[in-house]
């Protein structure tokens, strides 16, 4: 059974539509991100199912029970739940203080609250500031300071909005040692928005795609990134050859894809005449200088039109009679010596390209 299933759920604020139609369900244990850009909503849903908000409309149920409307039953439920926000809430008390103040809360006794506050303030390596004021810490440990105060009450569901929002790459680095030792160790199922898609599929067994307020698709990693099921969320995971076509022909799962005059090849079930988007991965494209014997069913040449280089990657922008960009290592862009008005050849196999129905 589901610990969280959320059904047909709708938010409004004032006339505008800020949820629209979530459907969601989360087994226990399980790690699930929401991924989308700012303004999708995800702190909005995060709140709903924290039970901090009531919705406009829809169902809400926790472990098997309908905790929508207000009352006891949803009071319960919302004691078995800790929600970290994006913005660390640390107390003007000592790290100490901070961790046992949901223990307190809760009647724990003072031995109890000792022995639990000490293994938490071990586990996320901030024992020796316990006696320091909270509000004197980096983001990074006042973040950390948060989560252990919501884990230190051992909860059946942690949310998580954002939580290396603002930090930098080892701060960053720590908070998801950290969520993924409290899955290790507690088995907590969690819910967590994120705009970082890599961080998403680091540490989510599942992936729900948040764009203007909808759920675009839900799965795997691999399903999302690889085989999005719309234009919007193919933008969004970052696949930046997204190509305009008409399936023209189709043999034993290969379609080819007409692309005003030239043809793309990719393993699709669409039929013939179905106007499609041809979408391949940078990365999943080979470059050369001269053609090759290969077995990828793709081959086009091209002008390179554009050189942009991040970090130990180059985005190469080709001009094929359509637009193409593929990456590469910065060090192959310079040992081929890859600059604008070179011609090169490009490479993809019928396998990496993924085709969508255009809406």
């Amino acid at each position: 059974m589901s610990l969280i299933e959320v059904i047909d759920l709708h938010q409004k604020h004032g006339e505008q539509n800020t949820l629209k139609n979530i459907n969601i369900r989360v087994d226990k244990g399980e790690t699930l991100a929401l991924i989308g850009p700012t303004g999708a909503g995800k702190t909005t849903l995060l709140r709903l199912i924290d039970l901090l908000d009531l919705p406009t409309s829809g169902k809400i149920y926790f472990d098997g029970t309908d905790v929508t409307e207000p009352g006891r039953v949803r009071l319960e439920a919302r004691r078995r739940m800790a929600f970290v926000l994006q913005k660390p809430v640390v107390f003007n008390t000592s790290v100490y203080g901070n961790i046992a103040y949901g223990l307190k809360w809760r009647g724990a006794g003072k031995n109890s609250i000792h022995q639990k506050v000490n293994s938490v303030l071990e586990m996320v390596n901030l024992s020796v500031y316990k006696d320091r004021n909270a509000r004197t810490l980096s983001g990074g440990e006042a973040q950390r300071v948060a989560i252990a105060r919501a884990i230190a009450i051992e909860p059946e569901i942690l949310l998580l909005d954002e939580p290396t929002a603002n930090l930098d790459p080892i701060s960053t680095s720590r908070i998801e040692e950290l969520i993924t030792d409290i899955v290790n160790r507690y088995n907590t199922t969690i819910i967590m928005a994120t705009h970082d898609m890599t961080q998403g599929q680091r540490l989510a067994d599942r992936i729900g795609v948040l764009i203007d307020g909808e759920i675009h698709q839900t799965g795997g990693s691999t399903e999302v990134f690889t085989s999005p099921r719309n234009r919007e969320v193919a933008e969004f995971v970052g696949i930046e050859n997204i190509i305009n076509g008409v399936i023209a022909a189709s043999k034993e799962g290969v379609v080819a894809v007409d692309i005003g005059g030239k043809v793309i090849e990719a393993v699709s079930d669409y039929p013939v005449g179905e106007e499609v988007c041809a979408c391949v991965r940078p990365e999943d494209i080979t470059l050369a200088l001269s053609p090759a014997p290969t077995s990828a069913r793709n081959s086009f040449t091209g002008e390179i039109t554009g050189v942009v280089s991040v970090g130990a990657l180059t985005h190469i922008k080709i001009d094929c009679g359509f637009p193409l960009i593929a990456l590469v290592t910065k060090r192959s862009a310079e040992e081929l010596n890859f600059e604008i008005t070179k011609r090169v050849y490009a490479t993809f196999k019928a396998t990496g390209v993924h085709t969508i129905r255009r809406d």
